[in-house]
């Protein structure tokens, strides 16, 4: 069993609270506009991290992590991306890899938007976890905590970071 901690869109900004909510997990996954390799040095200090780009993202960054990640853990393929769109309107630069070969989960940010939905069709679970960060439209920050175990998701949080 492995619990998750996951953000996403932090665009460089750093809350200490990052730490606070994933004291209890295992791993760290930044669904990309992580917004500076420091940010990503002090979360992969602290856990073990995973991390895409996103579109803001320089070379830096786009030479620590990959755009697309592919990978298994707890027997649950999971497939991080930043642009993905959600279920029913995959982007295109995902939608034929997602079609080919389903991962249990594919995990998404751009949209500064928390969703977590269960595509029927192609029987995978979406989490796009919201923005982390300040910088972007959206009133609400927040991340996401769940556990894989023996290829399940459960155990999932929601955490809203209100204004200090």
């Amino acid at each position: 069993m492995k619990k998750i901690g996951l953000l996403s869109d932090t665009h460089g900004y750093w809350d200490d609270r990052y730490l606070k909510y994933f004291e209890p997990c295992d791993e760290i996954w930044h669904a990309g506009d992580i917004g500076s390799a420091e940010l990503a040095l002090r979360l992969a200090a602290f856990r073990p991290l995973r991390a895409v780009y996103g579109n803001i993202d320089g070379a830096e960054l786009r030479r620590l992590y990959p755009q697309t990640l592919r990978f298994t853990i707890e027997g649950a393929e999971v497939v991080m991306k930043h642009i993905g769109g959600y279920p029913g309107h995959y982007d295109p630069s995902i939608r034929g890899s997602l079609l080919t070969r389903p991962p249990r989960l594919f995990v998404s940010g751009h949209s500064h938007i928390l969703k977590v939905q269960y595509d029927r069709t192609l029987h995978m679970l979406h989490i796009n976890p919201g923005a982390a960060g300040v910088q972007g439209w959206h009133t609400k920050r927040t991340l996401v905590r769940f556990v894989v175990d023996n290829g399940q998701f459960g155990d999932l949080e929601v955490i809203e970071l209100a204004e200090q």
